[in-house]
């Protein structure tokens, strides 16, 4: 199948600063927090929210929509890159430079909505923020998945920034 080697193509094309570390404006090399700050989050939802709905191109038409979330040279979140993966693909190991990820779901795969276990076994092999929006309801659903101390835990995120207690 092509679309693995066209993925790794496209995410080695992003390549923002050095894995898992990035640096403030001063120039010193910080480690990326397990939990995304405050600003990281606010970014998510607000620019993951404005992608949900919207049709993706390519061959897959149901594909999951991938925003990958670093910071310019300022320090401000921005958008690294953007992509789409089939349905119910796992998700590669982010490129260097990643601080979190976001996903959107285009259908819920779980009894419950939330992350699916791809999701979170994600977020157990990259230590990485995942972000995952539900497009199937309007306002559209966000959860943030991280590594918090020994396990991987998610909370609800609301559509006007209220933050639940994390579950395992």
């Amino acid at each position: 199948m092509a679309f693995p080697l066209i993925l790794a193509a496209l995410l080695q094309n992003i390549s923002p600063p050095a894995a898992a570390e990035t640096s403030d404006p001063s120039g010193a090399a910080i480690a990326a927090p397990a939990i995304a700050d405050e600003d990281m989050r606010l970014f998510a939802a607000l620019n993951g929210r404005k992608v949900a709905g919207r049709p993706v191109g390519g061959p897959y038409p149901t594909a999951d929509k991938i925003l990958l979330l670093t910071r310019d040279n300022r320090g401000n979140p921005e958008i690294g890159g953007s992509l789409a993966m089939p349905v119910r693909q796992s998700l590669p190991p982010p490129p260097a430079g990643t601080l979190a990820v976001v996903r959107l779901h285009q259908r819920s795969e779980t009894v419950v909505p939330g992350p699916t276990t791809d999701d979170l076994a994600f977020v157990a092999a990259n230590r990485i923020p995942l972000f995952v929006i539900g497009e199937w309801a309007r306002p559209a659903p966000m959860w943030e998945v991280a590594w918090q101390g020994d396990a991987v835990r998610y909370r609800i995120i609301g559509d006007v920034g209220e933050i639940g207690p994390w579950q395992d």
